[in-house]
């Protein structure tokens, strides 16, 4: 491992991609990699591209790092997508849609698998993001799966949360206002040309204006039509507008302290999870199941005791 981290410090995109693979598949062995990692991570703009199925989320994309590495950035592109239910792998393969990137040597595009679960990313993500900043990406991309009003999870691995909708989310808005809506820092309204795109703008400003500044920012709408190419130069002085934001003062510390005590419950949760599946805690469970079963102690103090034994 010590000889794969070097390699992925020297910026060998192979050697990153055999890591983030090793990651993905959850081997033992990969905590020492992470471990050597880490030190050279946290120097990225970390930016994350969300919303509901459709809504042109891949060409956003695309757009964006094309725009990056014109101003002389290094672009890791994590594409999260609907996994397959045979391979378990990314089913659409957003590499793909990103044809036009796949052969700049400034762009590296890994597609990953939601491996089926809810919130827009997968386990193997956040890792994922650090292995391409080790690499010296200056951006990484964080294009979600289609997410629905409570699929929030990027918000909690990003510095940066673009929302894209397009005008058939009109019925919906409702809906959104009440999850999606309240982690974005840029809103993008994609395919504008189409009808009802004025309309639902004016509903979204009207929103936003209501909303008011959060933190001293007030998040923009931006109109794009990713296939054309409008609307891009105003999405990305707009995202240049919020990491400036973000400089000023501890805004950016106090971000990523937030997201480091989650990942750090996050993963102390996990590892309680996983020691109850171990035989000793095994065999406390099932005394403690016969004591409470048997009339001689209830569920609330024999979960008290376990966890003390624990």
């Amino acid at each position: 491992m010590r000889d794969l981290a070097g390699r992925v410090l020297a910026g060998d995109i192979r050697a990153a991609a055999r890591a983030i693979s090793l990651i993905e598949r959850r081997e033992n062995n990969v905590a020492p990699l992470l471990s050597d990692l880490y030190p050279s991570t946290g120097g990225a703009i970390r930016i994350g591209i969300t919303g509901p199925p459709g809504a042109g989320k891949s060409t956003l994309a695309g757009c964006l790092a094309q725009r990056f590495v014109a101003a002389g950035r290094a672009v890791g592109i994590l594409a999260v997508d609907i996994a397959s239910p045979f391979s378990g792998g990314a089913l659409l393969g957003d590499r793909i849609r990103m044809q036009g990137l796949a052969n700049d040597p400034g762009v590296f595009i890994r597609s990953m698998g939601n491996e089926g679960l809810p919130g827009g990313l997968c386990r193997a993500a956040r890792d994922a993001i650090r292995v391409l900043e080790a690499t010296g990406k200056d951006v990484v991309l964080v294009e979600t799966a289609g997410v629905g009003q409570t699929d929030v999870d990027v918000a909690h691995c990003v510095d940066a949360v673009v929302l894209t909708l397009v005008p058939e989310s009109g019925d919906e808005i409702q809906l959104l206002k009440a999850g999606v809506m309240e982690i974005a820092d840029v809103i993008a309204l994609n395919k504008s040309e189409r009808p009802g795109a004025n309309g639902l703008a004016g509903a979204l400003r009207e929103t936003l204006h209501a909303r008011g500044e959060v933190d001293g920012w007030e998040t923009p709408l931006v109109c794009t039509v990713g296939t054309q190419g409008e609307g891009l130069a105003e999405l990305y002085e707009a995202l240049e507008a919020y990491s400036r934001h973000l400089g000023t003062g501890d805004r950016l510390a106090v971000l990523r302290n937030q997201q480091l005590r989650r990942e750090l419950r996050e993963r102390v949760e996990a590892r309680l999870a996983f020691s109850l599946s171990a035989a000793p805690a095994r065999e406390c469970l099932d005394r403690a199941v016969a004591r409470v079963r048997a009339g001689k102690d209830d569920p609330y103090n024999a979960a008290e005791r376990l966890s003390g034994e624990m």
